[in-house]
């Protein structure tokens, strides 16, 4: 028996919503970002709400989240005072802003407070449990080395968009 096209929005839905949650960012995000990638025309706040049940004030929240990261776009309607949003289908530019999004104050705060932890431990600067010291210091290390290895990545992706998204997409395809 064939799956109901509901069901199935119902499954993506769901699908992106353990995605977003598990990137740590809230369920909420990826359930409304799969609802407007999903749907052939703009949104309204309303329809966001109908169709994901969260509250109107947590799909507003959401959205600007996913606005300002790039991921939905922002429309209205001549002679209606509503905004409707879309979502980005472009996902190279999506990964772009979510990269350039690394570039927060706030992230940075957070990268250098794990460095500054790693400079404490390595300069012996830290006193307690050996053991401790030493399991720490490997989580703190792993940490570090994803940040840089994310910096790296975010580097790389601005170096490529000098390029020109045609020749990445073309790039992208030969790696294939």
């Amino acid at each position: 028996m064939p799956t109901k096209v509901s069901q199935l929005k119902q499954d993506f839905t769901e699908g992106l919503s353990q995605i977003s949650r598990f990137w740590g960012f809230p369920k909420g995000m990826g359930a409304i970002f799969a609802v407007l990638y999903l749907s052939p025309n703009p949104l309204s706040l309303d329809e966001i709400v109908q169709a994901t049940g969260l509250t109107k004030g947590a799909v507003s929240t959401e959205v600007r989240t996913l606005a300002r990261m790039g991921l939905v776009h922002r429309s209205s309607k001549l002679a209606d005072r509503k905004d409707y949003y879309m979502a980005e289908d472009d996902f190279y530019k999506s990964i772009r802003s979510i990269l350039r999004e690394r570039q927060n104050s706030e992230f940075d705060s957070a990268v250098r407070s794990v460095g500054d932890t790693l400079a404490k431990l390595e300069a012996g600067e830290v006193s307690g449990d050996k053991d401790e010291i030493d399991f720490i210091y490997k989580r703190v290390q792993a940490l570090q080395e994803f940040f840089n290895a994310i910096d790296s990545l975010t580097r790389a992706v601005v170096r490529l968009e000098s390029l020109g998204l045609s020749n990445v997409k073309n790039i992208l395809s030969i790696l294939k």
